[in-house]
């Protein structure tokens, strides 16, 4: 098949999740920032009645979760007002702050306008480990108060880790300490070299250790006393279907099939770490519907039988798909094999 044909059906893929990159301002300098985040203004982000016509528009055609993002969006004065609006349309909103902020009172405020949910990062067991990653002294202990605050407020968190060669060996360590502080989940994220975190490569895991990281992960699952959720890691699913054939609820690579990402001025993304442009919200009226069933980016993506190399024929494309941003990342196509899997598919299904 071309790789320009497209055998999806629009109608089987609606957005599960979308997360809105509310503001790009940041006061961190994290080492592995995707979007190299500074702590200054940016011109052009979404105003409020902007971000209101988006969510609007989105609970027209269906009702994913939101996850308010940046940047650090508690750095929005209107935040609490955009997560009231989502959550008035039906729509389940988190948030991801960077913990600085969190603090009793802004607990109080994110349950009252709806928010179910943050996340917050821990890159290191220690302080020392986790403010180098950080890039600012302080916030490790900064990430710990948040926590704590969250769960005096009876607000859900959970850990979000970014696993670079740095700290791949404190994989346990830190899922430990995530029990330890009351997460409901420990999510790992698979480092991909994009924004900050091109300046990273050399700190990316080899295939062969992405592997034998998700192998463990894998062997957690269901034995630890936090449920694991697994992000930029496709090859995930595919390690679970190994184990048990009869495995659900861990899917692929979402971008483009049931996620997108928002930046903070309006561009539309299959994800976060891949900055083809989809389509610009403020060129198309703010009609995210029809960037997310016409755009010719997320098309290609729902494609899987027109991946190239091993990514096209593999038996477990359909549940993994290979990171699309990591085969732009090292190859400049999206649509490329991924670059980090060891698996060598044995039929084509």
């Amino acid at each position: 098949m071309n790789r320009d044909q497209h055998n999806t059906d629009t109608h089987a893929f609606l957005p599960r999740l979308i997360a809105w990159e509310v503001t790009r301002s940041c006061p961190l300098a994290c080492k592995h920032c995707r979007a190299a985040a500074r702590n200054q203004p940016y011109e052009g982000e979404l105003t409020t009645d902007q971000g209101v016509r988006l969510l609007e528009n989105i609970a027209s055609f269906s009702r994913p979760t939101i996850i308010l993002t940046g940047g650090e969006p508690m750095l929005r004065d209107d935040i609490y007002q955009l997560a009231a609006c989502a959550d008035s349309l039906g729509l389940r909103v988190v948030m991801a702050p960077c913990g600085i902020m969190v603090d009793d009172e802004a607990v109080a405020r994110m349950k009252a306008s709806g928010i179910r949910c943050i996340s917050i990062s821990i890159d290191g067991a220690t302080a020392e480990a986790h403010d180098a990653f950080r890039g600012v002294a302080g916030a490790f202990a900064s990430a710990i108060k948040a926590t704590e605050a969250a769960k005096r407020g009876g607000l859900d968190f959970q850990i979000n880790t970014t696993i670079t060669r740095h700290n791949r060996r404190e994989i346990e360590a830190i899922r430990d300490l995530a029990v330890r502080l009351g997460a409901s989940v420990f999510n790992p994220f698979l480092l991909v070299p994009t924004g900050r975190g091109k300046e990273l490569a050399g700190q990316e895991i080899s295939p062969r250790q992405y592997e034998q990281t998700l192998e463990w992960l894998a062997e957690q699952q269901g034995e630890s006393d936090i449920a694991i959720r697994v992000t930029c890691a496709p090859h995930y699913a595919r390690i679970l279907r190994q184990r048990n054939p009869n495995a659900r609820g861990a899917g692929g690579c979402l971008g483009g099939k049931a996620f997108a990402f928002i930046s903070h001025v309006g561009v539309v993304q299959i994800c976060g770490f891949l900055e083809t442009e989809c389509g610009d919200l403020k060129k198309e009226n703010f009609d995210f519907k029809k960037i997310w069933e016409t755009s010719e980016v997320f098309l290609q993506v729902r494609n899987v039988d027109a991946y190239g190399g091993k990514c096209g024929i593999c038996e477990y494309r359909r549940i993994c798909g290979g990171c699309r941003a990591r085969a732009f990342a090292m190859t400049g196509d999206y649509l490329a094999e991924e670059p980090f899997c060891v698996y060598q598919p044995h039929r084509r299904a």
